[in-house]
């Protein structure tokens, strides 16, 4: 079974948000780095005093402590997470060429909130009520 996508076009005004029209591919992890993953994530929460299930419950556990849990990490913690995450995005510069390396063409901090939600949804199935604006 091939892995999960989601498609994910930033809107809003060109004028005023250099990504807006661009789409973004995220593509699921492989069942092992989506497992490791959630439980450097759950054990990282836990060690922050955060209430957690249980660290070998992966991105299941990571699902049920839910994005904002995260917020409890420091940064230093955080970015690697967060670096994990936006490496499932590519942009799709055309369709019909190959998609290019996302971190190369987000132009906008706002997009890269987008889409770390959308990649955390895709893989957890917790949504962010009204954090992404997706297609197909």
């Amino acid at each position: 079974m091939a892995r999960r996508t989601e498609t994910v076009t930033i809107e809003g005004d060109p004028k005023l948000n250099r990504d807006a029209g661009k789409t973004f591919l995220i593509t699921e992890m492989s069942a092992w780095d989506a497992t490791m993953f959630g439980a450097k994530a759950l054990l990282l929460l836990t060690n922050s005093g955060a209430t957690v299930p249980d660290s070998s419950s992966g991105m299941a556990g990571l699902a049920v402590a839910g994005l904002m849990a995260l917020e409890k990490l420091s940064f230093a913690q955080l970015q690697p997470l967060l670096v994990e995450l936006i490496g499932c995005v590519q942009y799709v510069h055309r369709p019909g060429h190959p998609p290019q390396d996302a971190r190369e063409n987000i132009e906008e901090p706002g997009t890269y909130m987008k889409l770390f939600r959308a990649a955390f949804q895709l893989h957890t199935g917790f949504s962010v009520a009204g954090s992404t604006q997706t297609t197909g």
